[in-house]
């Protein structure tokens, strides 16, 4: 008769290594609630805990679960047959959108009949399946950018050749200027969708922030007086020099500007702040992050952000405009991390919404 298998003993074939078995737990991770007959509370396995929201408890009142998971319970128990395995889709307060894969069956006591039902995460799994989807669009829209990229090249050229004869002619300073640096900057996208690569690094330099927030409102000046947008500048960062791409920037700034913008209604208000962390000559005192680092702010009035819609603001296509791309931000994200800083949000729908830039100092300062 066949001995059974020996895996602990079989080269190979012993326990599975630390990293595959942790991949398995954040992909399926499982827990188990137990509704007590009467259906009146419920005791939750800490793993069933984290997935539902109820930290700090192993404990909840079957009123406090969501109305899908109450109605599988409460048919369990009126029927005393086990319910076939099902996901059911769940908006969980702090986690968005969440997809359990549910099985209950009747459990029988001197009490009654209770329900257990058996919970898995597979929201981890659909996630990938959808960054998939996403690189994959990514792909494409790569080769279109490097196909079409030669064509703008060649038209950016005469249409440059014939700006600056017009500018020679009409020499309005300002003007001028904005226009040869915005062509510039195309030309410098462009040259960049060519290359089909990361940031330029022999255009990496010193950058004086405030100069690039200041550039930055200007051009965007004419939608904030097309809503009558109230600007305010707070440039409290006593050194404003990092070391990076002033165009990528400049790019990702206008980015945060126009939606800023775009959220607001008429007479809305825009704030810019810049502050050194841990100068304790600044406007916070108490700021405990690490010297060296300069935080940008942009705060608006808009309609803000809906909590589900804030795990997936930076990914590239997630839009909630009609005729948004869903890149905007994600770009933005892509600039600031090339530039070895961090972009972060809070927002509270009907309340605004404040963009949190930390960008690191070109050089230490003294305190």
């Amino acid at each position: 008769m066949p001995q059974p298998l020996n895996t602990t003993n079989q080269p190979g074939l012993g326990k599975p290594s630390c990293d595959f078995a942790r991949a398995v737990r954040e992909c399926l991770a499982s827990g188990v609630l137990l509704v007590e007959p009467g259906a009146q509370s419920a005791v939750l396995s800490p793993q069933a805990a984290a997935m539902l929201g109820f930290a700090g408890t192993l404990e909840c009142t079957v009123a406090s679960l969501p109305a899908s998971l109450k109605a599988l319970a409460h048919q369990v128990m009126s029927s005393g047959s086990p319910a076939r395995e099902q996901e059911l889709d769940l908006s969980l307060e702090g986690r968005g959108l969440v997809v359990l894969r549910v099985s209950a069956v009747p459990v029988r006591s001197a009490e009654g009949v209770g329900a257990a039902l058996a919970l898995t995460d597979v929201s981890s799994a659909a996630a990938c399946e959808q960054r998939l989807e996403q690189m994959d669009r990514l792909a494409n829209i790569g080769t279109l950018a490097a196909s079409t990229a030669h064509e703008i090249r060649n038209a950016l050229v005469a249409g440059k050749t014939f700006l600056d004869l017009l500018l020679e002619k009409n020499r309005e300073a300002e003007l001028s200027d904005i226009v040869r640096r915005e062509l510039g900057r195309i030309d410098a996208i462009v040259t960049r969708l060519l290359k089909f690569a990361g940031p330029d690094n022999s255009s990496v330099g010193p950058v004086r922030l405030h100069e690039v927030l200041d550039y930055s409102l200007r051009l965007l000046q004419p939608q904030f007086e097309s809503k009558a947008i109230a600007v305010e500048r707070a440039f409290h960062a006593r050194g404003d020099l990092v070391s990076g791409n002033e165009s990528s920037l400049q790019q990702a700034f206008v980015n945060l500007l126009l939606n800023s913008t775009e959220a607001m209604d008429q007479k809305g208000k825009l704030i810019v702040k810049t502050e050194l962390l841990g100068d304790k000559t600044g406007a916070d005192a108490h700021n405990q992050a690490v010297p060296g680092q300069l935080q940008i702010r942009i705060e608006d009035t808009g309609v803000g952000i809906p909590p589900e819609n804030m795990p997936h603001l930076f990914e590239p296509f997630f839009t909630t405009k009609p005729a948004g791309t869903g890149l905007g931000l994600a770009i933005t994200q892509r600039i600031i991390h090339e530039h070895r800083g961090k972009i972060g949000v809070e927002s509270q729908p009907g309340q605004g919404t404040n963009f949190i830039v930390t960008l690191p100092a070109s050089s230490p300062v003294s305190f």
